[in-house]
């Protein structure tokens, strides 16, 4: 226990507060149980170090684990949670839960048996951490921790700080918010390597190796995460990935399951599975036609890859600007919790209300007249006049 505590109170003392997620300040954490999902290199572990940072109590107060360490091989987390408590613990933050067996009824017991103890759990967003055999769904406040916004990413380079733009600002005032911010910056001067490096926070280290660093991450994920779902076959590792770079080098794809199914090799109802599970892990995001339902067995109707970095780290051959367009805007409304579906006419339906067509500057309404609270998302300008809103002002929703 002492070497677990010794190594919070380094992560600590290491830890900078120069930058902070947004998410930081929509967290209520004065809540006693809750939970942070999210994909690989998004940030989880830093945004709770730099909470414990804030509290400024001792690491016997306060502590940071994590339970993929050999020590919890051998013992469990009740026993040290125990332990903690006796030498006067209140808030204990765990990270990387799905790599411990049984982690969902062990938190519950904690929970409630300890009221007076605070805690902080985050893990895969591969996995639902609230639908486990414990029911944690009444006890936990959940949240979920996605990669830079190009907001953030401005933010994080100290380039602009400024705060998100909901959804119906950004329609109803787009010009004004547009000639201001601009006043400031230079939005397409940046856009581009936002676009290339720019997702994942780990770029602050080398962004000479972000692109190997990248394509480990994609394979952890596959060869790892992955099997932490249950009923997961490890046997077809290698074609999920055989998967996800046909999505990549196709996208935005249109699946066929019957010939995709066949030249993988899998059963159609493996397949649409697996298209599921990679949604999970936030490698893809897919698109369902607007009034259809969604469920686990029934193919997306189209799918991108889940951000513009693994276009690039997966087939940057196919990273053409219509591509990486249309996958930023998906990505950011997403993202900022929007509802995305697939019209009929155009790229994208927001919310069943905004109707969005994606394009380059000269990118015209045509087919979207008579269609109601349309947009044309243009790309390569700085500012929009009525219904033609410049596209890296999306990346300022979240």
């Amino acid at each position: 226990m002492e070497q677990i505590l010794l190594k919070s109170s380094r992560l600590v003392q290491n830890q900078a507060l120069d930058f902070e997620r947004s998410l930081a300040k929509k967290v209520d954490w004065s809540d006693r149980l809750i939970g942070i999902v999210g994909a690989r290199g998004t940030g989880k572990t830093t945004l709770l170090i730099q909470q414990l940072k804030r509290k400024e109590l001792p690491p016997q107060q306060a502590a940071y684990l994590s339970l993929d360490d050999i020590y919890f091989t051998d013992n469990r987390l009740v026993a040290f949670a125990e332990s903690f408590i006796q030498l006067g613990g209140q808030f204990l933050f765990i990270d990387e839960v799905h790599k411990y067996p049984d982690w969902a009824r062990e938190v519950k017991n904690l929970y409630d048996t300890y009221p007076e103890l605070r805690i902080v759990f985050s893990g895969s967003s591969i996995i639902d951490i609230l639908q486990q055999n414990a029911d944690l769904s009444r006890r936990a406040v959940q949240y979920e921790l996605s990669g830079l916004s190009y907001r953030e990413y401005l933010e994080f380079n100290d380039l602009l700080k400024t705060q998100p733009i909901s959804l119906p600002d950004l329609v109803s005032n787009h010009t004004m918010l547009a000639a201001e911010l601009t006043q400031h910056f230079k939005p397409l001067q940046h856009l581009s390597e936002y676009l290339n490096v720019g997702y994942y926070p780990f770029f602050a280290e080398n962004k000479n190796t972000y692109t190997i660093r990248v394509e480990q991450l994609i394979k952890m994920i596959t060869e790892t995460d992955l099997r932490f779902i249950e009923g997961f076959d490890p046997a077809n590792t290698r074609k999920i990935y055989q998967l996800l770079y046909i999505l990549a080098v196709n996208v935005p794809f249109k699946p066929n399951v019957s010939k995709l199914s066949e030249k993988i090799g899998l059963h159609r109802n493996t397949l649409v599975q697996y298209l599921h599970y990679l949604d999970r892990a936030r490698l893809v995001n897919s698109l369902t036609a607007a009034g259809r339902s969604i469920s686990t067995l029934q193919k997306p109707d189209k799918i991108y890859l889940e951000n513009t970095n693994l276009q690039y780290a997966l087939a940057p051959q196919t990273a053409n600007r219509g591509t990486l367009r249309e996958t930023f805007i998906m990505n950011q409304l997403v993202n900022a919790h929007h509802t995305v579906t697939l019209p009929r006419t155009a790229d994208f339906l927001v919310n069943d209300t905004y109707t969005l067509e994606v394009g380059g500057r000269y990118k015209t309404a045509t087919q979207l007249r008579n269609t109601s609270n349309s947009l044309v998302i243009a790309d390569d300008i700085e500012t929009g006049l009525l219904n033609k809103v410049p596209l890296w002002l999306f990346g300022f929703l979240y």
